[in-house]
């Protein structure tokens, strides 16, 4: 569990408060950490809404790609989570690559001014989508992914994996040059309440939600995924902030091996909907076998997932059921599934 007494007295500050950033803010304002948080926009706020009107939150937007404001928003923090960056899930990172391409410039931004405000550590969000492509092409490979894999010849996953690759190799070099502290996380595939239909599992949930039938699946189906609950990231992300320093990049993902037709069918049982499975192998699909290895998490941090993913997709869909509107997701499906 993540150590109260470090938190206590940090000025921390989280760039990005959406999906994964908003249960960060949660997590830590439980504790009793006061937290700094930062959007490009304001579309977001209303999941730290309470937060912020109890001012446990100090809420503003700013484009932290323009290096004046990034310094602004790390000036007198000790930690900065450094969340934001223009993302989605299959369909988002495939199709809009110019859009993921100002991830270079976003991260170098905060991270050039964070070293130049002395900042103590940065906590940087990556992704598996690091990890080699020709590493990940065949599902029925038994194949975990470690994090020494990540190296010459790289072949990073679209402009958002490459993005991502830099951030943690410029980190590396900061840490070595200039020693500011950082750990960087390669999140795998996260899943859980407040995500999002650019992402595969709640796509699947918004499908079932609206009666979709035929019912859509993006690839064959046969693709492998490790989709990790969001409490047992935000609980790994904490961990690193405490115990790492040197630049580390560790990966954060279950070993639970789990195919999209298997995630598919578990929606359809769970929500009662009955409906002919179609597959759409011409559509985003991503690679077909991506699995984290996390014994150095194990190692390093003393963390492992918890939940496990069918426990977690309940929850999920029940948590999707509950909140959404019929009409407004029936009417923009298709947007949804491809844009931010």
């Amino acid at each position: 569990m993540a150590n109260k007494n470090f938190w206590k007295n940090k000025k921390v500050l989280i760039s990005g408060v959406s999906f994964i950033g908003s249960h960060l803010v949660d997590r830590l304002v439980a504790m009793g950490v006061q937290v700094r948080a930062v959007n490009l926009t304001s579309k977001h706020a209303g999941l730290i809404k309470e937060h912020i009107k109890k001012k446990r939150v100090e809420f503003y937007t700013a484009d932290l790609r323009d290096l004046r404001q990034a310094k602004q928003s790390v000036k007198g923090m000790d930690i900065v989570f450094h969340l934001a960056c223009d993302h989605g899930g299959r369909g988002y990172v495939d199709l809009h690559q110019g859009a993921t391409s100002s991830n270079f410039l976003l991260d170098g931004s905060v991270f050039w001014a964070s070293l130049q405000a002395r900042v103590v550590k940065v906590v940087f969000a990556s992704s598996g989508c690091v990890y080699p492509n020709f590493l990940q092409t065949d599902p029925k490979k038994t194949i975990y992914l470690k994090e020494e894999m990540v190296k010459p010849p790289y072949d990073a996953d679209n402009m958002y994996g490459w993005g991502k690759l830099m951030g943690e190799l410029t980190l590396k070099n900061y840490y070595k040059d200039f020693g500011l502290k950082s750990v960087s996380l390669r999140y795998f595939t996260v899943y859980g309440e407040r995500g999002v239909e650019n992402h595969a599992v709640i796509a699947m949930i918004a499908r079932a939600f609206i009666g979709q039938n035929p019912f859509e699946v993006w690839g064959t189906g046969e693709q492998v995924r490790n989709w990790t609950y969001v409490g047992d990231i935000v609980e790994g992300t904490l961990l690193a902030g405490e115990k790492i320093d040197d630049a580390t990049a560790i990966n954060l993902g279950t070993t639970e091996r789990t195919r999209v037709i298997d995630a598919v069918r578990e929606v359809l049982r769970y929500t009662g909907h009955q409906a002919k499975i179609v597959t759409r192998p011409e559509m985003p699909t991503g690679p077909y076998n991506r699995v984290a290895d996390n014994s150095l998490a194990k190692k390093l941090l003393g963390w492992e997932p918890k939940m496990k993913f069918i426990k977690g997709l309940d929850r999920t869909i029940d948590w999707y059921f509950s909140s959404k509107s019929k009409n407004e997701i029936r009417k923009n499906i298709k947007t949804l599934l491809t844009e931010k």
